[in-house]
């Protein structure tokens, strides 16, 4: 039955599981920025209690106090979400440019050993990994958690090059005509026509990174340098119980920036993952 046809009451049950969907995975976020508003003695009260008697907007104060450096840590998360989306993006265009606008030997499959990579787990590789960046001497810098961003992933590139392929080739054609080199007619033709496929790769590689714990646990060892993701960890176990409220109004803090970006950039996003692999 097409979609256009559907009957009022298909609507109507589509519509309500959509609703309960919604529901489902919306729960979790309000019941943090519940008890984030909390006194601490009902953060753990029974049964529990969606709406605090008092809204305590100074949690959100305390909170950033008790970290003690709340906002040098935002600050490391935002240069590390900078410089990993600047490598990210840049590096996996030009890498899925040549696997889908050049023709030379060997191509696809060096592309099927490139997509291979994405079922090596990151465990399997993280001791290599830091082997290498401690014999460079980048321990407990910043470097091993953005570097590596400038040398493409897979996925982004698989993402790209589908993309890419979107694009007639007839447009290439014609610039090469009028005199346009490769590079030229990537960056003035390509890049132009791929924007929403690049800003998808951004707000993933953005996400990414700004949520990332692994990686800064790893290679990270003096606290000025923790990221918001390490630094809400480390202020759970600071003390000798969690003070829940402080803590989710600190969650709330982090997640917030994540949802606004996701908020004014969902036209875009929607638009470029609809397209990636869809013939014009």
């Amino acid at each position: 039955m097409q979609i256009g046809t559907r009957n009022p009451f298909s609507k109507l049950v589509v519509l309500s599981l959509l609703l309960v969907g919604s529901i489902a995975f919306l729960a979790p976020f309000l019941w943090m920025v519940s008890t984030s508003l909390k006194p601490l003695n009902e953060t753990m009260s029974l049964p529990p209690r969606w709406f605090p008697s008092i809204i305590q907007w100074h949690n959100y104060r305390d909170a950033i106090d008790a970290m003690g450096h709340f906002w040098r840590y935002a600050g490391n998360s935002l240069f590390l979400c900078v410089m990993s989306v600047i490598g990210t993006v840049s590096s996996s265009a030009l890498a899925a440019y040549g696997f889908s606008r050049l023709t030379w030997k060997g191509r696809d499959k060096l592309f099927l050993v490139l997509l291979a990579t994405m079922m090596v787990p990151f465990p399997v590789i993280m001791v290599p990994i830091f082997s290498l960046f401690k014999t460079l001497g980048w321990i407990g810098s910043f470097k091993p958690l953005w570097v590596p961003s400038f040398f493409a992933g897979a996925f982004n590139v698989f993402l790209l090059r589908q993309f890419f392929l979107t694009i007639p080739t007839d447009i290439s054609e014609a610039a090469r005509i009028d005199g346009c080199s490769e590079f030229q007619i990537f960056w003035k033709i390509i890049l132009p026509l791929a924007r929403p496929a690049l800003l998808v790769v951004a707000l993933f590689q953005f996400m990414f990174t700004w949520n990332d714990f692994l990686g800064p646990l790893i290679f990270l060892t003096e606290q000025k340098d923790f990221t918001l993701a390490l630094g809400l960890q480390s202020f759970q176990s600071q003390n000798g119980g969690t003070a829940w409220h402080q803590l989710m109004a600190a969650s709330t803090m982090v997640v917030l920036p994540v949802i606004i970006l996701f908020f004014f950039t969902q036209k875009s996003f929607i638009e470029g993952i609809a397209s990636t692999g869809a013939k014009n």
